[in-house]
């Protein structure tokens, strides 16, 4: 790839670490807490995770004496969807274990998880990582979605571990990695394997984090990214005056993006799907919302605005959730029978025979399109694929349709035209701002130091990151201690539980305060792109989100 001014000077920036962990490396202590549960179904968890549960919280600390460095080896996995400041966690990796021994050696594999059951692995030298420090994106080994999960999957891994004589392995990944990262390093344990597994979050959708962690890298670099676009996009309504713009942003299971970035922009409506979920709201509810602001907007000459929608929005929606539940079912007992339909209309036709009058009238409901895409667009376990589905382009629709019915009543009198946007793919690979820079690359060199005080099964923790880098403090946490049992495919299974967007918490509560405002008022917040140089307060600072949690 071509090489930017910025990217050149920015492979030069040197990123800040806690202050335990900046000093010399080989004389970094560890201090331990007290035994640890799990956040939920301990007696189950105790029996998957029979040599692994219950460890300390442990905490890394300036010692005293100096420790002996040997010679390791140790893999990198950077695994699942990208987000900005994947390199940086390597770089950190790297640099750590460099300075701890300098014989050491640092390997990736290459295309995630199953580069590691296939054994591609490639050497990562000085050379190569300097073209990668400070960068956005994950191509530096690549990244993969494959789940390790059969017996045969774990000894395969094992395999490979003691072939490389790997002392450590690092995943880097959201909650479905990590959870992998767990129950690698359970069985090796079990195993006798003597490879010790390290766990970092990754995750733009920031669902991801707890007391311990504090946020999962890459959301910061993400959310302002987001904002930067939708500022401007709030900029050219004001100026136009004439459009409608309807925003959908990633997040499947937790509206965190859409909230920061609400927060950050000031838009006229911004749904959140767990608000959705717990007041029970229908489609014709969250239309609704929409429809008292482009009215009350109208009643004031304002016939623009804009509106944050979350990826995931349509499975919070209780009708909607049973309707695609009922889709999946239905399609999965008759997939020959259906398969063999070649029009929409067929399609379509073939459903509605087989739904029970309820669901028969919200999938009538639906416009066509939407109809369209939950019978078209499946993932490998015959699914439909929430995350393709055109929200904000339903939303414009039937907002639309119930603006024509108010029109013929006289309740509106404005003119309304919607525009459709989807910001997704634009944040995951970002130029890591240097919030993201700091934070990946002292999670790295926390994974090295967790490998190198003989843990396992843990994940790296960087905590007080709302304040400057030098107050920040740095750690792990074991992974069974975020866990809970969930029905998966059938059984109940060990996973790390996700993080969703809580309606008492502080970043919600300042948005509630403001949005009533917001939905009539012109109050669009243009945060302008991220910036590299110049003062802290300008650079360095972390989202609302964790402002407002740490506050």
């Amino acid at each position: 790839m071509h090489v930017s001014d910025l990217q050149r000077i920015r492979y030069t920036y040197s990123p800040k670490l806690p202050p335990a962990i900046a000093g010399k490396i080989t004389t970094i202590d560890v201090q331990k807490g007290g035994p640890t549960e799990s956040v939920a179904d301990q007696d189950a968890l105790k029996e998957v995770f029979a040599h692994s549960y219950g460890q300390p919280i442990v905490e890394l600390i300036e010692g005293a004496t100096e420790h002996e460095a040997p010679k390791r080896v140790i893999g990198a996995i950077l695994s699942g969807g990208q987000a900005p400041g994947g390199h940086n966690v390597i770089a950190g990796l790297f640099d750590a274990l460099k300075a701890a021994n300098p014989a050491s050696t640092l390997l990736g594999f290459r295309g995630g998880p199953s580069g590691l059951l296939e054994n591609r692995a490639m050497e990562i030298t000085s050379k190569l990582i300097d073209t990668y420090r400070n960068t956005g994106g994950f191509d530096i080994i690549g990244s993969g979605r494959t789940k390790i999960e059969s017996a045969e999957d774990f000894a395969q891994a094992a395999k490979v571990c003691r072939e490389l004589q790997l002392d450590g392995l690092i995943v880097i990944g959201g909650d479905d990695s990590n959870t992998n990262a767990a129950l690698l390093a359970e069985y090796f344990r079990s195993e006798g394997v003597a490879t010790k597994v390290i766990g970092v979050p990754k995750t733009i959708d920031g669902d991801l984090r707890n007391e311990y962690i504090e946020a999962s890298f890459g959301f910061d670099t993400a959310t302002k990214t987001y904002s930067e676009l939708i500022g401007n996009i709030g900029r050219d309504a004001a100026s136009a005056r004439k459009y409608w713009h309807f925003i959908r942003l990633m997040g499947r299971s937790a509206s965190h993006i859409a909230l920061e970035c609400a927060l950050q922009t000031h838009p006229n409506v911004c749904i959140v799907s767990e608000e959705v979920e717990a007041k029970s709201w229908t489609l014709h509810d969250v239309v609704e919302q929409i429809c008292d602001s482009v009215r009350a907007r109208a009643a004031k000459g304002m016939n623009f605005g804009i509106v944050l929608v979350p990826e995931g929005l349509i499975e919070f929606i209780p009708e909607i959730k049973k309707l695609i539940t009922s889709l999946n079912d239905l399609l999965a007992h008759e997939a020959d029978a259906f398969g063999r339909l070649e029009s929409d209309g067929d399609r379509v036709s073939f459903v509605s025979q087989r739904l029970s009058d309820d669901l028969k009238a919200t999938f009538s409901s639906l416009p066509a399109g939407i109809q369209s895409q939950l019978l078209d667009d499946r993932d490998p376990h015959g699914n439909v694929q929430v995350s393709r589905i055109e929200t904000e382009k339903m939303l414009i629709e039937m907002v639309e349709a119930q603006l024509k019915q108010d029109a013929g009543t006289g309740v509106y009198k404005g003119k309304f035209s919607g525009l459709a946007h989807f910001f997704g793919y634009e944040g995951r690979c970002a130029f890591p701002s240097n919030f993201d820079a700091d934070y990946c690359y002292s999670l790295g060199y926390t994974a090295f130091l967790l490998l190198a005080s003989d843990l396992t099964g843990y994940i790296a923790s960087i905590r007080n990151i709302s304040r400057p880098a030098g107050e920040w403090k740095a750690g792990g946490i074991p992974l069974t201690m975020l866990m809970n049992m969930e029905q998966r495919h059938g059984s109940r299974k060990p996973v790390i539980r996700k993080a969703l967007v809580e309606l008492d918490g502080a970043p919600f509560r300042e948005f509630a305060s403001k949005r009533d405002s917001w939905k009539v008022e012109t109050s669009f917040s243009s945060p302008g792109a991220i910036q590299y140089f110049g003062p802290p307060e300008v650079c360095d600072q972390p989202t609302l989100t964790l402002k407002l949690e740490r506050s």
